[in-house]
């Protein structure tokens, strides 16, 4: 008890999924061992605000964070935020171990010259020492994490106008990283494969233990499946969007418009495992885990799985946390919010903030 009364209070910090069609938010406070969702919103981005992951459109991504900002009338200032696409890039590399940090910095500036396709002026470049590497023991294992200035710029920009201090700048293939490694429970060994689908990227990610192994993203998402719905249903985008995660649809929409978003979601999952086993080496694992938008599409786990031959479970981070009465009620569904955990987790261990 006394232990618990007299530890510093770790900073709450929110996080914030800023997605191409809607932003997530989630804050997280930890209750001895128990995690406590304390606040949770979703609000859609109106109109086409991205290319390629870049952000054109600030108006629109402001008006939905400042809607979150209201509705949940938070006082956390701190925000932990990701960034994806070509212009942010992470690889292991291998170095020698017993380097000091600024010797290892020298070599990975080098490394990093090599490997991004922009001079190094115009990026922000980080590392992070995750171990001895299996192969070698007198090398370690980095990870080099690279993302193009604009991208994260234009994010602490506009963050910073709607009084919010970004913490945290991370890789969504890593936040959902992060996210599997706390929620999910197994063997220390075991391998697990998880495929987010959002609106327009497919990110496959990876772990093996407590670490992330793998992680890709493909251009691919329920942007088409939405296109698509709306040209044969006369609906624009966000009733559209509205109705196939409220199953409110017309019933003919299961024979003229899902069965080619299921047989391209199929393709891309069985490309993107081809490539991990190609890269890895590995066996696939029995079960895949799937999140994101297209989650909360009725109908989906049963009939990837059926199709693919795999057990398919959802990842829902909030199974394991307590949620207040008022959040249990709303149409919220936990699976879309896999990389928003990730990133509200951060707050909750110091070393990452």
């Amino acid at each position: 008890m006394l232990n618990t009364l007299f530890q510093a209070k770790t900073p709450q910090m929110l996080g914030l999924d800023i997605g191409t069609r809607y932003v997530k938010a989630l804050l997280l406070e930890k209750k001895g061992e128990q995690l406590h969702v304390n606040a949770m919103a979703c609000e859609p981005i109106l109109g086409d605000a991205f290319a390629e992951r870049e952000i054109k459109d600030f108006d629109a991504v402001s008006n939905a964070i400042r809607k979150i900002k209201h509705n949940l009338k938070l006082k956390v200032k701190d925000v932990a935020v990701a960034v994806s696409g070509a212009a942010a890039l992470t690889k292991v590399v291998q170095m020698p171990s017993g380097q000091t940090d600024l010797e290892l910095e020298g070599q990975i500036e080098l490394e990093a010259d090599s490997l991004i396709p922009y001079p190094l002026e115009d990026v922000y470049l980080d590392f992070e020492v995750l171990g001895v590497n299996n192969s070698d023991s007198e090398k370690n294992d980095i990870l080099l994490s690279v993302a193009h200035k604009n991208i994260v710029d234009s994010r602490i920009t506009l963050l910073r106008e709607l009084e919010f201090e970004p913490k945290v700048m991370d890789m969504e293939g890593y936040a959902l990283g992060n996210s599997l490694v706390q929620f999910i429970s197994g063997e220390p060994e075991k391998i697990h494969c998880c495929f987010c689908v959002g609106a327009s990227q497919l990110q496959l990610t990876v772990i093996q233990g407590n670490r992330v192994i793998y992680s890709k993203e493909f251009p691919f998402g329920v942007d088409k499946l939405i296109s698509d719905l709306c040209l044969l249903h006369g609906l624009d985008k966000i009733t559209a969007a509205k109705q196939l995660h409220s199953n409110e649809l017309p019933e003919s929409w299961k024979f003229d418009t899902y069965p080619q978003f299921l047989g391209n979601l199929q393709q891309h999952i069985n490309r993107a495992l081809q490539l991990y086993q190609n890269a890895s080496n590995a066996p696939l694992p029995e079960q895949l885990l799937l999140c994101g938008g297209a989650s909360a599409i009725e109908g989906l786990v049963d009939d990837l799985s059926s199709d693919l031959g795999k057990s398919i479970k959802l990842f829902n981070p909030l199974d394991s946390m307590i949620l207040s009465e008022d959040i249990k009620s709303s149409s919220l569904f936990g699976s879309q919010f896999a990389i928003a955990a990730g990133l509200a987790i951060r707050s909750l261990d110091p070393c990452h903030i």
